[in-house]
C-alpha cells in the first residue's frame, strides 16, 4: 500500500495527526518562552478545553447562520465573537480564576494554550473531507496554509486578551475587568476582519494577509517578553 492510498483509506487517523502536530509544535514553542512553566496538568486541561470549545462553537455558529438574517460581514463578526468569548471562558474556567494565575504572563500563556487546542481540533475537521475524498493536494495545501496563517490568527486574537490581562495584572480588580472586556472586543474585531479579508481577497493577496499575521506574531513575542518582566509597583 503506497502512502497516498494509506492517507485516503485512513482519514480519521491522518487528519488528527496533521491537525494536532502543528498545534503541538506551536505549543512547545510558547512553553519554552515561559520562564516559570505552568503545571502540566493545567496545560493539558487548557489544551483540551480549547478543543471542547470547537464542539460548542460549531452548533452555535450554525444556529446563528440559520436563524439570524445577517449579511456576510455581520455573520463573520458573530462567528468570531462566538469563538473568542468561548475561548476566554475556557481559559477562565481552567486557570484564570484559580490561584495558578499568579503572575502577569499566566493569562497570556493560558489564552494561547486554549487557542492552540481550538486550532488542533478545527484543523482536524478541515482536513477530514479532502482526505476522505482522496484530494491529497488540497489536504496538504490546507494544512500548510492553516499552519502559517489561519491557525496563527486564533493564537494572535486570543493573545490580545492575555496581553490586556497581563498588563493590568497588578492593577485594581475593576481595571482588570475593563481590560478583559476591551481585550475580548479587540480579539473579536481582529478575528472577524481576518476572516472577512480572507473571503474577499484573491489568492494573490493571501501572502500579504499571512504576512500581516506574522508581523502580529512578532509583536506578540515582544509583548510576551515585556509582560514576563512586569513587577508590582512599590507603594
Amino acid at each position: 500500500m503506497d502512502i497516498i492510498s494509506f492517507f485516503i483509506q485512513h482519514p480519521y487517523i491522518i487528519a488528527p495527526l496533521l491537525g494536532v502536530i502543528p498545534a503541538l509544535i506551536w505549543l512547545f514553542f510558547w512553553l519554552t518562552e515561559d520562564t516559570h512553566p505552568e503545571p502540566i496538568r493545567f496545560i493539558t486541561l487548557a489544551f483540551f478545553a480549547g478543543q471542547a470549545v470547537v464542539l460548542v462553537a460549531l452548533p452555535l455558529q450554525r444556529i446563528i447562520y440559520e436563524l439570524l438574517p445577517v449579511g456576510q460581514s455581520s455573520l463573520f463578526i458573530y462567528w468570531a465573537a462566538t469563538e473568542e468569548i468561548l475561548k476566554f471562558i475556557a481559559a477562565w474556567v481552567v486557570a484564570l480564576h484559580t490561584r495558578i494565575d499568579d503572575e502577569p504572563v499566566d493569562a497570556l500563556m493560558y489564552m494561547i494554550i486554549v487557542a492552540l487546542g481550538f486550532v488542533a481540533l478545527e484543523n482536524t475537521l478541515f482536513l477530514i473531507d479532502p482526505l476522505h475524498e482522496g484530494d491529497i493536494l488540497t489536504t496538504f495545501t490546507t494544512s500548510n496554509l492553516r499552519f502559517i496563517g489561519a491557525s496563527l490568527i486564533h493564537v494572535l486574537s486570543s493573545a490580545v486578551v492575555g496581553i490586556a490581562l497581563g498588563l493590568t495584572f497588578y492593577r485594581p480588580r475593576h481595571i482588570k475587568i475593563i481590560a478583559g472586556i476591551v481585550g475580548v472586543i479587540l480579539a473579536i474585531g481582529l478575528h472577524a476582519y481576518f476572516n472577512l479579508f480572507i473571503m474577499k481577497e484573491s489568492e494573490n493577496n493571501l501572502f500579504l494577509i499571512f504576512g500581516l499575521v506574522w508581523i502580529g506574531i512578532i509583536g506578540l513575542m515582544l509583548m510576551f517578553e515585556k509582560i514576563k518582566h512586569i513587577i508590582p509597583k512599590k507603594t
